[in-house]
């Protein structure tokens, strides 16, 4: 096999998507702190001086958007109109209604057959394809692009947030290029490029050596650099204008950046804003927990788990796994075992994963996934055990 080079990017809490994004589920966060059962569905768009939160909202619960919107662009750090966006005096605007009756009735909790049996399920939000994926390029089982990428990209808000570069604003972005060896692992950067949102009166030269010495240096590994790296900060040569007062931002349009940087599949369905009865986000962390268990536990080197719903229905219509080659069971034994292991039926995922907690504005930047398992379950390796078992039990031969 050849080198190859692959390309991940990730953006900052102030690009005006991830904005949005975090306007929606600090709103699912504090609908669920009062009522776990809310459903929702709250798409997040702003432009300049401009919020508009749309959608479902069906809940007990009483909370007070327009100060959440506030408080969340505050958080973020448009507090003054001279950054082109300011928490305190954009004008929000509220458009939601209730879920529609045809959706919430095969979602609602119904019989499980048509036979007279009391047990009663709850049916997926919609229909959709979902991926989850895992490898052992990372200490956190993620691809090792989209990794570094967030690692920058986290690493250039703290720095604005600490007073470190005081002069650096909310927006920013970055892209790392990785060179895979023939024996397809992260061998060396081939290019990392790194845009920053700053205050007019810097010089690039100013900003270019402090962005090295202060991000840079601190995030990528010196053993994967080398003299013919290329090092690409604030390109254009001007960054000022920028959140959304230079670029409107809409809910759900940085899907690649919020799960594995391309390297994996991915259903289209975005995330932020929706429940855990909508399948396009408790599946793909569904997905992603059996992926990373299967890795986890020795069965593959990297593996990504395809699932597929119908709205109304609780299982799952399929599932499909593939190991790329690297598996130590086949993956038709593999889908015999994940059946047996997880439940992956909405409900099951639901109760699995504990989803109803108010946990969701933390997914919301720097990816869904290879964060905290203390915080998020999806990312516990504690079916490792269990698959292995099953296997062995079973007489499959876990191949060396």
């Amino acid at each position: 096999m050849k080198k190859r080079y692959y390309t991940a990017e990730s953006v900052t809490e102030g690009h005006p998507d991830k904005v949005c994004d975090q306007i929606s589920d600090a709103i699912l966060d504090a609908l669920l702190r009062q009522d776990p059962f809310s459903r929702v569905a709250c798409e997040t768009c702003v432009t300049t001086g401009l919020v508009l939160v749309m959608g479902e909202i069906t809940t007990k619960a009483h909370i007070d958007i327009p100060q959440i919107v506030r408080t969340t662009i505050r958080d973020i750090g448009y507090t003054k109109d001279s950054l082109g966006f300011d928490g305190d005096t954009c004008a929000v605007m509220v458009a939601l209604d209730e879920q529609s009756s045809d959706i919430a009735m095969g979602v609602n909790r119904l019989p499980k057959t048509n036979l007279n049996i009391k047990e009663e399920v709850t049916g997926a939000g919609d229909q959709g394809i979902m991926y989850g994926y895992a490898t052992r390029e990372t200490e956190e089982y993620m691809p090792y692009p989209i990794s570094l990428a967030h690692k920058l990209t986290q690493r250039l808000s703290d720095v604005r947030k600490k007073g470190i570069l005081p002069y650096l604003r909310p927006d920013g972005k970055s892209q790392v290029t990785v060179e895979y060896d023939q024996s397809n692992r992260p061998c060396r950067l081939e290019a990392v490029v790194l845009s920053t949102q700053h205050e007019p009166d810097i010089e690039q030269e100013h900003i270019r050596r402090d962005i090295r010495k202060y991000v840079f240096d601190s995030v990528l590994p010196a053993n994967m650099i080398d003299k013919n790296t290329q090092f690409y900060i604030n390109p254009t040569g001007r960054f000022v204008i920028g959140g959304p007062h230079g670029d409107s931002g809409l809910t759900g349009r940085k899907i690649i950046a919020d799960t594995y940087g391309g390297m994996a599949h991915h259903g289209g369905g975005a995330f932020s804003g929706k429940d855990c009865t909508k399948v396009d986000r408790s599946a793909a962390y569904a997905a992603r927990y059996v992926a990373k268990n299967i890795v986890g536990a020795g069965l593959a080197e990297k593996c990504e788990v395809q699932l597929a719903y119908a709205i109304g229905v609780a299982e799952p219509v399929s599932i499909c796994i593939e190991t790329f080659g690297t598996s130590k069971v086949t993956d038709e034994v593999l889908i015999k075992a994940v059946r047996k292991v997880f439940d992956l039926s909405i409900e099951g995922i639901i109760e699995m994963l504990d989803l109803r907690r108010p946990i969701y504005k933390g997914t919301s930047v720097y990816g869904h996934f290879g964060k905290s398992p203390d915080v998020f379950s999806w990312e516990r390796l504690d079916k490792v055990n269990e698959l292995r078992a099953y296997l062995e039990n079973n007489g499959s031969v876990i191949m060396v």
